[in-house]
């Protein structure tokens, strides 16, 4: 069983309808902050179990979980008095052919036949039409009235479901969530109940009991109950000291959970990511699901720990789909960069539908770089690293001193012949991007080679529209005056460049032969110098997003 395609609507971040599809068997979604990863899983884990956080929708409905936008929209329309129909929340789940013929039909939002799905909303119930119009006659309404809204699963047979009798069901795994009541963590206490069996819950229920008639029989807390009732001013009665006996299973808040006998909330963040996971992968609502959801496995976790969780949930993947959302390049290696999915404000991809040649490309890059322009706002994308030096330098030089990272902006070395590989994905995610290039003594060459991008708004290839020449060679070849050591020179000076280099050099030959030779070094000069420098104005373009 597996879910192909999901669509969600005005659910938390996503207003107009978000369509992700989905691999049969491992699923990553990669994305920045607040680019919706965990409202995907969110979705998918209500809209086939009903629960949320884990507690029934149907006790939890609130105004948060509408995406705002839709909210204010809506509230605004009854302000100015040309109502609009309150927002509505629908998640849909397409699953594969064959995995549930009852409940294939076309009660889906694209109107498509014999597809098999599940249709999930929150929405204004009818049968409170004569109270909301009389609100909106008597009262002003300054939220949205959740009080006439229902939550409803239908199959896309148009049948009315209840979730607890959805043949599918979805395990949610949230190891990085940690909520302790009583010195006991809700989430492994809860997993460690759902693992046990029904007679193993009785013997803890009685050994709790026994605990507890022990308590009382104490003789030390019999002598302090009599000197307590003693000198109790209490009428009629007779005071003492008991342990709470609570409801039948009280035992559940009670105790704590031990890790090599240190409780469960004070051992390392790492040792509790892993035993929650492996818990929750093996217990018996798990062993059920089809669908594993887990959000960010790779948190509080060395290389090492990293490893063995990836090993646990690559041997939970046989027979079920796993859909994980991750930050981690070793993650992403680890489970296959054929898995995926990127996300970027309300754009998708998966790495299976770019170019094959650019697929292979990506699977060869190794460490962070496999993320970091699905992971920044922005990317500024140079040939070398003097020219990252450089393009960092001139950013904190225009930018207060902050260095791009600060505002989300990622400058990376690339190198000039990969550039389209990264332009690829990042036109498909509608990520801002600029390049930049030397012209290299052809300017119609860059045209060229960058065509395709020329309309693309969010990209942009910054490249100096003159070309400089002159005499000197190097080893019997002609300089090259079009790369940003000349540019910088041309700029500032050759006086201005032997200041900062601690050189001496009169002539520009002399300078240029410098540079040329020692690019790293004069690139950490230029960055690390108290004398601000003028910059090519291609690399103005670039930090300004021009």
């Amino acid at each position: 069983m597996a879910i192909e395609k999901v669509i969600i609507q005005n659910f938390k971040k996503f207003k107009n309808p978000f369509e992700v599809k989905f691999n049969e068997n491992i699923n990553l979604l990669v994305g920045d902050n607040e680019s919706g990863k965990s409202t995907i899983l969110e979705a998918i884990h209500v809209a086939l179990t009903g629960m949320y956080a884990g507690r029934n929708i149907r006790n939890q409905l609130s105004t948060y979980l509408f995406n705002r936008e839709a909210v204010e929209e809506y509230l605004a329309s009854v302000k100015n008095e040309q109502p609009i129909a309150p927002p509505e929340i629908m998640i849909e789940l397409y699953f594969k052919s064959g995995t549930l013929p009852e409940y294939e039909g076309n009660g889906n939002s694209e109107k498509s036949d014999g597809i098999e799905g599940i249709r999930f909303t929150i929405s204004f119930s009818d049968k409170f039409n004569s109270e909301y119009e009389s609100l909106l006659k008597t009262e002003k309404i300054t939220s949205l009235p959740i009080e006439f809204y229902e939550a409803k699963w239908f199959s896309f047979s148009r049948d009315e479901k209840m979730p607890r009798f959805i043949p599918i069901k979805s395990v949610m795994i949230d190891s990085s969530n940690y909520r302790y009541q009583n010195g006991s963590d809700v989430y492994i206490s809860r997993v460690v109940k759902d693992f046990l069996e029904p007679e193993d819950i009785t013997a803890i229920t009685q050994a709790h009991r026994n605990m507890i008639d022990e308590f009382a029989q104490n003789e030390a807390i019999q002598s302090i109950n009599e000197k307590i009732s003693a000198a109790s001013t209490v009428m009629n009665g007779k005071l003492s000291l008991s342990a709470d006996q609570g409801v039948q299973n009280s035992w559940e808040s009670s105790l704590v959970t031990q890790v090599d006998g240190i409780p469960f909330a004070h051992a390392g963040k790492g040792a509790q990511c892993i035993i929650k996971t492996q818990l929750a992968l093996s217990h018996k609502q798990a062993e059920k699901a089809s669908i594993v959801l887990i959000e960010e496995p790779e948190s509080h976790l060395s290389f090492s720990r990293l490893s063995e969780l990836m090993g646990v949930i690559e041997k939970a993947a046989s027979g079920r789909q796993i859909i994980a959302s991750t930050h981690s390049s070793f993650v992403a290696n680890k489970l296959g960069l054929e898995n995926l999915i990127l996300l970027s404000g309300d754009n998708c991809c998966s790495m299976q539908s770019i170019k094959t040649e650019t697929f292979e490309f990506f699977k060869k890059v190794a460490g962070y770089d496999t993320l970091r322009l699905i992971l920044c706002k922005k990317s500024i994308l140079v040939e070398g690293d003097s020219d990252e030096l450089v393009v960092q330098r001139a950013y904190m030089d225009t930018h207060e001193g902050r260095l791009p990272i600060q505002d989300g902006i990622d400058v990376m070395t690339v190198g000039g012949v990969t550039f389209k590989r990264y332009l690829e994905i990042a036109q498909t995610l509608n990520k801002e991007t600029a390049v930049v290039t030397d012209n290299d003594g052809n300017i119609e060459a860059v045209k060229k080679k960058y065509k395709e991008y020329e309309e693309i708004q969010c990209i942009h290839i910054c490249v100096d529209e003159v070309v400089d020449t002159g005499d000197l060679k190097l080893s019997d070849k002609d300089f090259n005056y079009n790369t940003l050591e000349p540019k910088i020179l041309k700029e500032n000076g050759r006086e201005a460049m032997n200041n900062i280099f601690g050189t001496n050099y009169d002539t520009d030959d002399e300078m240029h032969k410098y540079m040329h030779a020692h690019k790293t070094d004069c690139a950490i000069a230029i960055f690390e110098s108290a004398t601000k420098i003028k910059y090519p104005e291609y690399i103005m373009r670039a930090i300004k997003n021009e």
